[in-house]
Order: structure tokens, then C-alpha cells, then sequence
């Protein structure tokens, strides 16, 4: 049977344009479609404004470091307005550029919600298309708990683009969003509050990782209350929001921000039409080759519940394209390794496996820990501490992970990535000279375990 195209995406966001680029490239003919806006939840509603806000929070800090360098600076003043108006620009930009890297491959652009029909048709706007191979791309979505007064709360959707700074911010949530976001709306001068169910946040992050960022985010004066959940929210006369905590107390902010969650975004996609399957956490499940349990089907990134970080949907998007219509430069995406950051103030960076899942997996372990004040801190009055860690291999010396909490922890574990990757021991990083004066000489410089 002739189809219409070789290959159908429905979605735009990292995964799904990669996949549709390197398909096209590879002599498909090749449909992306996308109801919302182009470059997914990264480009838009996710690490790429983030980061720009996170960088906006983070000026007080160099501000405040200022004086001890001899600059005499007048009060300054933050605008929340200028800085939002900035980003949409920005953000604007990227778009434009995901739409040429489309168009310019040959890819058939089209804009408006797709819903598969069968296992090799698509509907847009009405319009039916054939194709001889699906790919679902499209993402998640931030939840919000189902109890009274829920439509009062805003996700991070939501919080990109407020008309202004909140004064008074009840986060809600301990993951990695909750824990940006309540750096960036304190950085920025709001009154932050976290609220957690759990006894601490950023859980599967190494331990010794979640304490020291606790001990550092309390001493920027940040509110961390753990074991908190909210029962309800109510807004009061002058507009503000009253929040009932579980354990009877009351909060009162402007603002109560989720991030206690992401589901796949399945919404109206025609599931039931195909023989597509969902696993026990709702996810659309897959086999190695992100093929459904229809065959010609296929899906990645967020909907499929594996690693959920943009570089991985890319590298599926790669393996997608390549078993498609190049198999002979086929690569399995290897999921082991995979270095990320928590863009916290201070930021973390890690690679490899936490000092509990090692012993959680039979390793004999050694650990390696270094807490230190940065070298640029030495002339101010502040007394953050940066950590850095490594975990070892006690019988074969192989490093088994590496994690930072501190200034730039991001750059410098994606060059430890690759030294994990290629799967370099203790005495090798020994034996590297370390770049003097960085804090990233601290990883080839401790010699003494510290149990």
C-alpha cells in the first residue's frame, strides 16, 4: 500500500523533531504535527526559561559578592516584567529556529491537534493523512492534586508567564522543579516557602547530596518544611490565598506553585483506535526499539515514563530515525551514565550511581567527600559550602559516580560523564593533573577515603 508519508509525528518538542530531521535526512518522507508550540516543553515551559530565570536569580548572589572585589553599587532593582518580556523574546527566537530545521529538511509541517484514526492514519483539523509508521512525541503535562480549590494553584506552565512577581510563594513539591523554582522566586525576592509530604527532598538523589543542599538553601534563608501537604486552598478577600495545611496549620501567599508531578500527555489522541498499550504507571509502553504494541507505532521522550530529560528524548529521536530507515547506523541509547543537573541555587551535578544504590547493587564501596568554601568566596562574607563526592569501586577501583553540589556543578560533571562513560578508576583520576585554581581540581585531588 502507497502511504501518504513514510513517517508521521505527532508531536514537535525535542524528541519528535529530531526524529523527524534525521528520518527526513535519511530519504523519508516525513509529517510533524503539533497543536501547541514548536520545541516542546524544554524550549517553552521548561529548561530553557528556566535556566534564563535561574540566571536572572542568580545576579543578587553576584551582587551581594560585589563589595568584597571593591565595587560600591547603588540599591539596584529587579523588574520582573523586563525580565519575562526578555525571555519571550527569546523563547520566540528558538521557535522560529525548530520551525526552519523543519521546513528545511523536507518535513511536512503541519499545525493543529493530530488524533490517530487506525494504526496508520492520523486526522489534523479534519484532515486525514496515511502513513506507514507513527511516532507518538508528545510529552507531559504538570499535575496538580485533585482537592478543593486546586484551579487556584499555577504549575510551572503557568508560572512563566505571570504578570508579576508574586510577594509571598508556597512551592509545593520536593523534586527537581519544585527545588529550581523556589530558587528562582526567593532569588528574585519573593518570600519562598517549600512544602514537602516527604522527610526530604530530591529523593533518589544521593544522600549526602540532599543534606548538604538542604543546609545551604537554609542558610539562604529559604523556608523548608518537610512532612507539610496542603488539604485545601481558599482565597481570601483581598485576593490573597490561604493555604490549610494537613496538620491544621494555615499559610497565606499570593501565589502556591505545584510541581508535585508530571503525567504523559495521551489527551484525545486516539489510543483507543489503535492496539497501543499503556503500563501499570499509565505510560505508553514500549519495547528496545520504542515500538508499541501496535507495530507500527512507535513512541518516546516523556510518554513512554523512562529517563525524562531532554538529551535522552533526542538520543531516542536518533534511535528512532536510524532502526526506521538507517539501520546500519543503528545505536541502542545506553541509559546508564546519564549526567543531569539540578539548577538549585547552589546548583547540582551528578553522573553515575549514588553512594546507596552502589550498596544497593552488592559494590564494596569507597566514598570520597570534599566540603569546602569556593575560592571566590574568600573575599565576602559568605559561607556557602560546595561538595563534591565520589564513589568508588573498592575491589576494582572503578569510579561508579560522581556528584556536586556548588557553583557550575553542571559544567564540570558533563566532562566527568564521559570519563564515567569510558570508565575511568580512582587512580586515574589520581593521576590527572587538576587545573589550578578551580573548584573542579577538588575531583582529582582527593586521596584519603572517607569511609
Amino acid at each position: 500500500m502507497a502511504y501518504d508519508f513514510d513517517l508521521f509525528v505527532i508531536g514537535a518538542g525535542s524528541g519528535g523533531v529530531r526524529a523527524a530531521r534525521f528520518a527526513a535526512g535519511f530519504g523519508a518522507k516525513v509529517a510533524v504535527a503539533e497543536s501547541r508550540y514548536l520545541g516542546g516543553t524544554c524550549v517553552n515551559v521548561g529548561c530553557v526559561p528556566k535556566k534564563l530565570l535561574v540566571y536572572g536569580a542568580h545576579v543578587a548572589d553576584e551582587l551581594e559578592q560585589a563589595a568584597g572585589y571593591g565595587w560600591t553599587l547603588e540599591e539596584g532593582h529587579f523588574d520582573w516584567g523586563t525580565l519575562i518580556a526578555n525571555k519571550n523574546r527569546e523563547i520566540e527566537r528558538l521557535n522560529g529556529i525548530y520551525r526552519n530545521l523543519l521546513v528545511n529538511s523536507g518535513v511536512t509541517l503541519l499545525q493543529g491537534h493530530a488524533r490517530m484514526t487506525g494504526a496508520h492514519e492520523v486526522e489534523v483539523e479534519g484532515q486525514r493523512y496515511s502513513a506507514a509508521n507513527i511516532l507518538i512525541a508528545t510529552g507531559g503535562w504538570p499535575q496538580v492534586p485533585d482537592i478543593p480549590g486546586k484551579e487556584l494553584a499555577i504549575t510551572s506552565n503557568e508560572a512563566f508567564y505571570l504578570k508579576q512577581l508574586p510577594r509571598r510563594v508556597l512551592v509545593v513539591g520536593g523534586g527537581y522543579i519544585a527545588v529550581e523554582f523556589a530558587g528562582i522566586f526567593q532569588g528574585l525576592g519573593a518570600d519562598t516557602t517549600l512544602l514537602y509530604r516527604g522527610d526530604l527532598f530530591l529523593r533518589g538523589f544521593d544522600g549526602s547530596v540532599r543534606k548538604h543542599l538542604k543546609e545551604e538553601l537554609e542558610k539562604r534563608g529559604l523556608d523548608l518544611q518537610f512532612n507539610a501537604d496542603i488539604q485545601r486552598i481558599d482565597q481570601q478577600a483581598d485576593g490573597s490565598l490561604k493555604a490549610t495545611l494537613k496538620d491544621g496549620r494555615e499559610l497565606v501567599a499570593d501565589c502556591v506553585f505545584y510541581a508535585t508531578g508530571r503525567r504523559p500527555m495521551l489527551d484525545n489522541l486516539g489510543l483507543e483506535n489503535t492496539a497501543v498499550e499503556l503500563d501499570e504507571r499509565g505510560y505508553i509502553r514500549v519495547d528496545d526499539l520504542y515500538r508499541t504494541t501496535e507495530p507500527s507505532v512507535f513512541a518516546l521522550g516523556d510518554v513512554i515514563g523512562r529517563v525524562q530529560l531532554t538529551p535522552v528524548a533526542l538520543a531516542e529521536g536518533m534511535a528512532v530515525a536510524r532502526h526506521l530507515f538507517k539501520p546500519d547506523q543503528y545505536r541502542a541509547v545506553d541509559y546508564q551514565n546519564i549526567p543531569t543537573a539540578v539548577f538549585s541555587q547552589p546548583p547540582i551535578g551528578t553522573v553515575g550511581l549514588t553512594e546507596e544504590q552502589a550498596l544497593a547493587a552488592g559494590h564494596k564501596v569507597q566514598v570520597f567527600e570534599s566540603r569546602f568554601r569556593a575560592m571566590k568566596l574568600t573575599l565576602t562574607d559568605l559561607q556557602e559550602k560546595t561538595l563534591m563526592k565520589l564513589v568508588v569501586d573498592a575491589e576494582t577501583d572503578k569510579v561508579l559516580g560522581c556528584h556536586m553540589v556548588g557553583p557550575d556543578a553542571g559544567e564540570i560533571i558533563q566532562g566527568l560523564g564521559i570519563a564515567l562513560k569510558a570508565g575511568a578508576t580512582k587512580q586515574q583520576f589520581d593521576e590527572t593533573i587538576g587545573v589550578h585554581p578551580t573548584a573542579a581540581e577538588e575531583f582529582v585531588t582527593m586521596r584519603t577515603a572517607t569511609r
